[in-house]
């Protein structure tokens, strides 16, 4: 019986990666979306291509970002499978190499419990380039899982993990279920289900029947 839910956001709860429209405002979206891309695909060290990609929004207003982190798509079944989840008594909890100003504002919307995101620095109202926060590393996923598990006295074959890229395999080793959602083909091989449509309610009827 799963107990804890923990899902990636960004093109798994959030349809598209937050970081490649903060980018594609600023001006240098296709550089930023190509690096997003090889980061996703394993190809990259993501804590060096996490900054690399920050680096090029130097300069932009930070309510602009925050503007834009508050009007995402939310993946098609996200706050219904959510709320089915919470009234099995499960807890969901999000883990985000994006940014808190996405995955704070979706909490209230999508009804999970907790998010651990990464933090744009801003100084005078304007983005400097550099990022902080709790998923700066590729293992920043399985560590903080790990965590979470003995705190809530949950074990790993009683929880879900639910990604798309590269940076979730590493909750992947510590999750009993392992869900990948419309996912990059090095997740798609570590994972148990692998689901190719964007309707996350199809995780009701493959996973939680």
């Amino acid at each position: 019986m799963i107990k804890l839910a923990v899902f990636d956001f960004d093109s798994t709860l959030m349809d598209g990666e937050t970081i490649d429209i903060l980018a594609a405002s600023r001006g240098v979206g296709e550089e930023v979306s190509k690096i997003t891309a090889a980061a996703m695909r394993g190809e990259l060290d993501f804590f060096e291509s996490l900054q690399k990609r920050v680096a090029l929004l130097k300069g932009m207003s930070e309510q602009k970002a925050v503007d834009i982190c508050h009007h995402l798509t939310y993946m098609p079944g996200a706050k219904e499978l959510i709320k089915e989840l919470k009234q099995r008594g499960i807890k969901v909890v999000v883990f985000s190499g994006g940014f808190r100003f996405a995955t704070s504002y979706a909490k209230d919307i999508l009804g999970f419990d907790a998010d651990f995101a990464n933090v744009l620095h801003a100084k005078d109202g304007f983005l400097t380039g550099l990022v902080g926060g709790d998923m700066m590393f590729g293992y920043s996923k399985g560590d903080m899982l790990s965590r979470l598990q003995k705190l809530l006295f949950i074990s790993k074959d009683d929880t879900m993990a639910v990604g798309d890229g590269a940076n979730d395999l590493s909750m992947f080793a510590v999750s009993g279920v392992k869900v990948a959602f419309c996912a990059k083909e090095i997740l798609r091989k570590n994972a148990d289900i692998i689901i190719n449509e964007k309707d996350l309610t199809k995780i009701l009827t493959n996973v939680l029947k």
